[in-house]
């Protein structure tokens, strides 16, 4: 079976467990997604619906070939652990059972141009009263010998809307019916973004 499957985030929220202590989760929309192809060591899932006018004729075809009638808005390529899966199978969140491990990836919230505080945490200036320099960097630089700006310092800039991957989740719940996959902490995204939720196969270098 595939290794992973294509979601929606829903939104945050918290669980109770057994020993009635709180966990906070992120619900994920996970599946169901359709196998498109079947390739040399990964699986092409589709995820949702595009609409019929912008749907180019190669990918309404492509998906005809699984046996839809329209052509999925988010397609992705994953491993396969096991059996591999046929062209025209539905793969749903039951993959996933609670205490698996798992990876989120999707894209970052877009902050826009922001400065070295607000985007490496950087300590700013004095805070005292006139003081002009209050969140600027600082020095960037030696003056005589490089003299220059040495590559990959920490400079104001764009900030966030990329591609990232959260490692070490864990899943606490399963909700088959609704397609629901409940996952401790935080990942990437706004609400109603798209995600891939990948199984790891072990804890994270960074638990």
């Amino acid at each position: 079976m595939t290794a992973g499957l294509i979601g929606r985030k829903v939104g945050m929220t918290r669980v109770f467990i057994d020993d009635g202590s709180s966990v906070p989760v992120t619900v994920i929309e996970a599946g169901p997604c359709r196998v498109l192809q079947v390739r040399e060591g990964g699986v092409q899932l589709g995820f949702g619906e595009k609409r019929a006018q912008r749907t180019l004729k190669a990918e309404l075809g492509h998906a005809k070939a699984a046996g839809l009638t329209t052509a999925p808005s988010v397609v992705r390529t994953f491993d396969v652990n096991g059996e591999s899966p046929k062209q025209g199978d539905t793969v749903t969140v039951g993959i996933f059972a609670a205490g698996d491990w798992v990876k989120v990836t999707g894209q970052s919230k877009g902050r826009g141009f922001q400065g070295v505080v607000h985007r490496y945490g950087s300590g700013g200036g004095p805070g005292s009263h006139g003081n002009t320099r209050h969140r600027k960097p600082g020095s960037i630089g030696a003056g005589t010998d490089p003299s220059r700006v040495i590559k990959g310092k920490r400079m104001p800039g764009h900030m966030g809307d990329r591609r990232h991957t959260e490692l070490g989740l864990k899943v606490v719940r399963v909700d088959a019916d609704r397609n629901l996959l409940f996952v401790r902490g935080a990942i990437p995204g706004a609400k109603n973004g798209i995600v891939t939720v990948a199984k790891q196969g072990g804890r994270s270098r960074h638990d």
